[in-house]
């Protein structure tokens, strides 16, 4: 079980495998709140970083699920790096469907709501494995400004202009959904840059060491087009955040009131 070695290839040297940065996911821990002993799940953790810096800021404990054996590899490691291996664990496996045996307090999926069919089937996902009164995290994309074709929509890396919403949109389905939105925080396009470009160097540096791969000429031709098309698409048109809800039916029910 893997994700297609492409990505493994482009993405071998980041920590994040999304747009947001370093300081993004500290200023998401500090608006959660987080406190020391709270129980997060991560759906698609990627390399770990965002469990593993909560795990030593905030003293969470936590497990991630990945599917790329390499990032999952590197989460690993991560998590020995900033000595906190005993507080958080990372399974290597298919986070599709996968419910958490004790409940927690944060149950996330950060950039991949691909994993149960979208942003609706996710969120579905992430409260069976939810405490009351605990928190969803969903990171997705939205349209910084609606494309203009379809065309657009495809240099975006979209299927069609309809895989998004714009922000208003997104954050009005959550309620549609029986959820309240209660923190969010947004990648700015410095984090765009640093998650895309990023890329640029370790396929050039990935071409240098590896020249009879089979893959070297997908590499060659996407280190060639990649960044004018996320200059001139990505860039542009396209947003990304991360989204804290919690359900609605938790909230106590009034009291009816008294005759006086």
């Amino acid at each position: 079980m893997d994700i297609p070695r492409i990505f493994n290839i482009t993405e071998s040297a980041h920590r994040i495998h999304n747009p947001f940065t370093a300081d993004k996911f500290a200023t998401l821990g500090e608006a959660l709140r987080l406190e020391p002993g709270e129980r997060v799940l991560d759906l698609g953790s990627g390399s770990g970083e965002m469990l593993c810096a909560w795990a030593r800021d905030y003293g969470v404990v936590g497990t991630g699920i990945d599917m790329s054996q390499l990032f999952s590899a590197q989460a690993r490691r991560r998590a020995e790096e900033l000595g906190v291996a005993e507080r958080v664990a990372f399974i290597h496996g298919d986070a599709a469907g996968y419910v958490a045996e004790e409940k927690v307090g944060v149950a996330a999926c950060v950039g991949a709501t691909w994993i149960a069919g979208g942003v609706a089937g996710t969120i579905e996902l992430l409260a069976r494995s939810l405490r009351p009164g605990g928190i969803i995290l969903i990171g997705e994309p939205y349209w910084r400004q609606l494309p203009p074709t379809e065309e657009v929509a495809r240099g975006c890396l979209a299927s069609s202009i309809s895989d998004f919403l714009v922000l208003p949109e997104l954050v009005a389905s959550f309620g549609r959904l029986g959820y309240d939105l209660v923190e969010m925080v947004l990648a700015n396009q410095d984090g765009w840059d640093r998650y895309e470009a990023a890329k640029w160097l370790t396929m050039r540096r990935w071409l240098e060491a590896n020249p009879d791969d089979e893959l070297v000429e997908e590499v060659r031709s996407r280190l060639a087009s990649e960044p004018v098309r996320y200059a001139t698409y990505t860039r542009e048109y396209l947003g990304w955040g991360v989204f804290a809800l919690m359900p609605r039916h938790t909230l106590p029910k009034a009291m009816p009131m008294r005759a006086g």
